[in-house]
């Protein structure tokens, strides 16, 4: 540590926002050895202030650092100018707490938040001193583990991890740290760990598994272990009132992306957005009670100092005591001076009673997600809001004085046509045009921002077997979409990258043949590649070259729903017949009501009880 430190030290003043590298901030937690028998180095894989707007990290620190056996520390990537300094001076990657170098911790944990990270995690190992490929590492190297969303397809990263932890990891992570702790003390070779945790529900072990391929396609998976189970089921917090939920978190010492408290309501979504690969992974809906929710609120703005909260889920107002806990925080907000975040609403009139509360004169603007721009695809998306329930929504909000909305959309989805990309200008006209009306035909009272994705095909959604457009389609429909905005003053358009959508689409559905594609990229200086003034298309299609992969084979092809897919390998909890019956659906525009007005049969009540669960109809 004295080393780290010591150098660590000669650095700061050097590069830009020293306060990512230094640790300190109130609520950190500091063990000494002796105090613990696992260290768990938790690496998110970007910068300090992506990493600690992730409620995950906050909440699994605060669960691993309350047990004897555990330590867990905080890891980020450095930035570009710190980086250079670091390699220069062979400074290596440390932990913020203790300054330890990663490399000389137990475990060494990776969330897995975003494809366009996958870079960052080569990066991150090989400024540890850690071999890149579990392979080539020791049995003196650090255990080198995965989670998070990506995880349920990390096939593309599997021959850098040697175990993923797969599902909720309030209990799962904790529980490898206890094994990992025992296993410690017998000096038992690593596979005898790995044959243990791979008899745990959520743990999938990358090298118990060869993938089989006739030709270029896949067939299914080899069992190198014979007790290693023949598919991994997802890891479930049955209760998340049973959960404690971190109240005094670290307080970051510089602004980051999301500086507030937050407290997540509930977890899961009923909604069944077919687009939407959180509303399966997160089944099924588990809710906090109102006053446990109280009382985390509360008590985490008391301890931070904070001046605004977020209530997070993925669809807020579905929360069934909404309303009394919302009035409930708005009272205590109102007196304590901090305002409250609300995202994921829907905006019924009761949302706005809410908004026009919270806001009060100072109107900071709304967001909807209509996804798409005509009622036909909407229905195929299952997005199930009407134009009329978002015509009536921004009136209302004009009428009690807003004065800009954003709107997201994707284009790109299935059967989508020239008519539906009109459909996003019509839309975002006829708002304009309503706020004309409504502002005594007085223009530029109104605005309205549009921000348009591409659409990427996620493994556990329905629209898993679709294929994504090609980058020149997706230019095209960008072509058109500038065309037809130019007319509409207020307006403005923002959409991104056709190459970097492709390059995600190509993880999400991609195998253990893309390992060759993330090494060359990395050699060729691919890193921070979600940022647009880092992104380096040209070395990304010079490495799919160089390793004979055809992109257009993971990201383009319809697949068949017939055949096995690598990521099948995992069990999300959602059935694929459920998940095949919604893509058929899709395909005639016809949508599926919400899980709350009656079970959809989607099959997680198998696994876990489902508060809609065995109400079918």
């Amino acid at each position: 540590m004295n080393n780290v430190q010591e150098t660590l030290d000669s650095l700061l003043l050097k590069v830009n926002k020293p306060a990512r590298y230094i640790g300190g901030e109130p609520y950190q937690i500091v063990k000494k050895e002796g105090e613990y028998d696992v260290h768990f180095a938790f690496c998110f894989p970007d910068t300090y202030e992506i990493g600690m707007s992730y409620m995950g990290l906050q909440l699994l620190y605060h669960l691993a650092n309350k047990t004897k056996h555990s330590y867990l520390e905080r890891v980020f990537m450095p930035a570009e100018d710190m980086e250079e300094k670091m390699r220069k001076h062979k400074l290596p990657l440390y932990t913020l707490e203790t300054k330890t170098p990663v490399k000389d911790c137990d475990i060494v944990g990776f969330t897995l938040q975003y494809e366009l990270s996958y870079t960052n995690v080569l990066n991150m190992l090989n400024l540890s001193g850690i071999p890149l490929l579990s392979k080539d590492r020791t049995e003196d190297d650090p255990l080198i583990v995965a989670g998070g969303p990506c995880a349920f397809n990390v096939e593309p990263l599997a021959d850098f991890f040697d175990l993923v932890m797969i599902g909720d990891g309030e209990e799962l992570l904790p529980l490898v740290c206890e094994k990992f702790a025992a296993w410690k003390k017998t000096k038992a070779p690593k596979k005898v760990l790995l044959e243990e945790l791979s008899h745990i529900q959520g743990i999938y072990i990358p090298s118990f598994y060869e993938p089989v391929y006739n030709g270029s396609e896949f067939t299914g998976y080899k069992k190198l272990n014979e007790n290693a189970p023949d598919r991994v089921l997802r890891s479930f917090v049955n209760d998340l009132n049973s959960v404690d939920f971190p109240v005094c978190n670290i307080v970051p010492l510089i602004e980051v992306v999301h500086d507030r408290a937050v407290c997540e309501l509930f977890r899961g979504c009923t909604r069944g957005c077919r687009f939407c690969q959180a509303g399966m992974l997160y089944r099924p809906v588990r809710e906090r009670s109102k006053e446990n929710n109280l009382e985390i609120a509360k008590k985490q703005l008391e301890c931070s100092g904070h001046k605004e909260l977020s209530l997070l889920s993925l669809s807020t107002s579905d929360y069934t005591e909404f309303e009394p806990l919302v009035n409930n925080l708005m009272d205590y907000c109102e007196e304590h001076n901090v305002a409250i975040s609300l995202p994921s609403l829907r905006l019924d009139n009761f949302a706005f009673e809410v908004l026009d509360r919270i806001q009060g004169l100072r109107k900071t603007g709304l967001t909807f997600a209509p996804e798409a721009g005509t009622q036909r695809l909407r229905d195929v998306i299952n997005k199930n809001i009407t134009e009329e329930e978002i015509l009536s929504a921004i009136d209302k909000a004009i009428e009690l004085g807003w004065k800009s909305v954003k709107l997201y959309f994707m284009i790109g989805l299935p059967t989508e046509t020239d008519e539906d990309i009109a459909g996003i200008a019509k839309l975002t006209e006829k708002i304009l045009n309503l706020a004309y009306i409504k502002n005594n035909n007085k223009k530029g009272r109104f605005n309205v921002s549009v921000s348009v994705s591409n659409f990427v095909p996620k493994p556990f959604t329905p629209f898993e077997w679709c294929a994504q457009n090609t980058e020149e389609e997706f230019r095209r429909k960008h072509d058109l979409l500038r065309d037809l905005f130019k007319p509409l003053k207020g307006a403005a358009l923002h959409y991104h990258g056709s190459f970097q959508s492709r390059l995600e689409g190509v993880f999400a559905r991609g195998d253990r043949r893309l390992t060759k594609t993330l090494l060359l990229a990395y050699e060729y200086g691919c890193k921070s590649d979600a940022w647009t003034e880092h992104f380096k298309e040209d070395a990304w299609k010079k490495a799919l070259k160089e390793s004979g992969i055809d992109d257009n084979y993971f990201a383009l092809n319809d697949l068949d729903s017939a055949k096995d897919y690598p990521w099948e390998i995992i069990d999300c909890g959602v059935s694929k017949e459920y998940l095949l019956s919604e893509w058929k659906k899709a395909n005639t525009a016809v949508t599926t009501k919400d899980c709350r007005h009656g079970c959809n049969g989607c099959g997680i009540n198998k696994h876990i009880e489902c508060k809609f669960g065995g109400i079918y109809e």
